[in-house]
């Protein structure tokens, strides 16, 4: 199989699994299923079931009422061996606005729990912070997985068999660092293929990575890696507001940072732009740190 052919697969996949049914069943809800990529852990990928209940979402309302924004809290691990069922609660609607509430459930109880809210386009003010000067272009940048010396066999094919690009601007938080500790990075980002043109789907594949990834501004203040022995992390809520429409198969760039730690939690905020320099969205989680002493 060539590079292109593996990319053109990897991104099929993600689609596939962003494909959701909809169910015969019935009750104040509109019901829709849906699987999971096989994660190394056995745990759902967060971005993931988000992304899911998002088209879930957008799938009960007309095709020109985007998302705006969205508060979400992860209520349990998923697990990935599993499929997924989510209810979608079409709590209002107005003239210009509409209110859903998605869950995901497994095995009866929710693991993920949203609220939206849907706007049709209007005009209004407009400004945004701009995009920094200086930033490296992607190309001068190696992918993740060609940045994994020293790790365990499998690790790059891992990396490369995920359907996101993706290219830390500072070194990727696999192993310890040297760089400096400070609660900001910033990575480029994009699938690995084209996707069809639905906006809908570009939005929710805009969810599906904006929870890959923002967690590490927390680590890197501390000096903590992803393998750094008995590290615990764990996402607790995750919002986010779209501003602009963009394409997730043209490169975007996630500049993040994390204001406060304390608690055993940790909060990051994320900014991405196209690479023109658009805002396109704002991101923010906490999660859930224990670091050993």
């Amino acid at each position: 199989m060539t590079a292109d052919q593996h990319a053109i697969r990897t991104v099929e996949q993600l689609l596939a699994v962003l494909d959701l049914d909809t169910t015969q069943a019935r009750t104040t809800e509109d019901i829709f299923t849906g699987s999971s990529h096989p994660m190394p852990s056995g745990r759902i990928y967060g971005g993931q079931v988000l992304a899911q209940s998002l088209l879930a979402a957008e799938r009960t309302l007309p095709e020109d009422r985007a998302v705006h924004s969205m508060h979400g809290y992860f209520l349990r691990p998923g697990d990935a061996s599993q499929g997924i069922t989510i209810a979608v609660d079409r709590i209002h609607d107005g003239r210009s606005f509409s209110t859903r509430r998605s869950q995901a459930y497994q095995n009866g109880v929710p693991i993920f729990s949203m609220i939206a809210s849907f706007q049709d386009q209007d005009p209004g003010l407009e400004h945004a912070v701009p995009m920094p000067a200086g930033i490296p272009a992607p190309e001068t940048l190696l992918p993740d997985e060609e940045r994994v010396d020293g790790l365990p066999e499998g690790t790059a094919r891992m990396l490369s068999d995920r359907a996101a690009d993706v290219r830390h601007i500072e070194s990727p938080l696999f192993r310890p660092s040297d760089d400096a500790q400070v609660p900001q990075q910033g990575v480029w980002m994009r699938m690995r293929a084209p996707l069809p043109d639905d906006q809908r789907l570009h939005r929710a594949a805009l969810a599906y990575l904006s929870d890959m990834t923002i967690q590490e501004s927390i680590l890197r203040a501390h000096g903590a890696y992803w393998a750094l022995p008995g590290l615990k992390v764990a996402s607790l809520d995750h919002a986010m507001w779209w501003h602009r429409p963009a394409r997730v198969d043209e490169w975007l760039l996630y500049l993040q940072e994390s204001p406060n730690a304390r608690g055993g939690r940790g909060l990051a905020q994320g900014r991405i732009y196209t690479r023109d320099g658009d805002l396109v969205a704002t991101v923010a989680q906490e999660i859930m740190i224990r670091v050993p002493s």
